[in-house]
């Protein structure tokens, strides 16, 4: 199999043209590869197909094999590799995922794609369409905000016997719970990360991200993925942590998230209902690998 080890700010994938790679277990592919021993090593494997309805399909998998519907860091890089490969031409593309179409805007540096801009969409903040279950546990709090309705905000999230943290929870086509720490950097995030994914309120599970917010434009992150464990980063993460953040009034529209493997630039124009997010898309290596 050919493929393209890439990375958006170290939340790296392998990347394989589905066009000319016909994989008939790309869930097992997916933890072949990315075992960071015996395989490439990576958070997953990406699959760029054909699509009837936009540009180019994003197919995605997470390291243990499960599918994801969406990737803010290995979108870009897709974006990255249709035009490096000659795919496209565009300097605009949409791209087919199961958290439906997404708009890339291209930034190139000496003819490659250095820098992409994607259009994530809205936030998703009803319970219901997270999804979490409010009822587990006997019940938990939601606030009641114009014009969102009940959401999950900064409420008490139930982990294990005497242990609850605050978190917001937010989709941006991947569940999302948003916790703030006072030491990112030191913060045991192997151990609690797991009592957040397995949790009986995620009935889907749920990436976690453990943020500080700096100051109204600055905030660090560190995130547990559902199926991947801690990464350097995450996209959609990132967008959650920003929409968390200004709804709870801690920041402006406008954010720097600053991760273990780089920055993002996250904007909400919450007027338009749409998410920005800007980051960077770096190829490592190509190769080809027996299965």
């Amino acid at each position: 199999m050919r493929f393209t080890k890439m990375h958006g700010i170290g939340n790296d994938y392998v990347y394989v043209d589905g066009a000319r790679e016909k994989l008939a277990d790309p869930a097992g592919v997916a933890r072949f590869v990315s075992d960071r021993h015996f395989g490439i090593g990576s958070d997953g494997l990406i699959l760029i197909n054909p699509s009837d309805v936009a540009d180019f399909e994003m197919e995605m998998y997470n390291a243990d094999g499960s599918r994801g519907k969406m990737c803010g860091n290995g979108i870009r890089c897709v974006g990255k590799y249709v035009s490096d490969h000659h795919m496209t031409q565009k300097d605009e593309i949409t791209v087919e995922t199961l958290a439906g179409i997404k708009h890339l805007k291209l930034f190139k540096e000496n003819g490659k794609v250095n820098l992409v801009r994607v259009d994530m969409g809205a936030p998703i903040l009803q319970p219901e369409q997270i999804p979490v279950d409010v009822n587990a546990f006997g019940g938990i709090h939601t606030t009641h905000l114009e014009p969102y309705g009940d959401i999950i905000l900064e409420t008490e999230i139930p982990l294990k016997e005497s242990l609850s943290m605050k978190g917001t929870c937010v989709s941006m086509g991947n569940p999302h719970c948003v916790v703030q720490v006072s030491d990112v950097a030191g913060y045991d995030v192997s151990g609690i990360g797991p009592l957040f994914e397995h949790n009986p309120l995620f009935p889907e599970g749920i990436n976690t991200e453990f943020i500080h917010v700096t100051d109204r434009r600055n905030i660090s992150m560190r995130v547990w993925e559902r199926g991947s464990g801690e990464t350097w980063a995450c996209g959609t993460g990132a967008c959650a942590v920003a929409v968390s953040c200004i709804l709870n009034g801690l920041t402006q529209s406008s954010v720097t998230v600053h991760l273990r493997g780089g920055d993002l630039q996250i904007e909400w124009e919450e007027e338009k209902g749409t998410v920005f997010m800007t980051g960077p898309a770096v190829t490592v290596f190509e190769g080809e690998i027996a299965l």
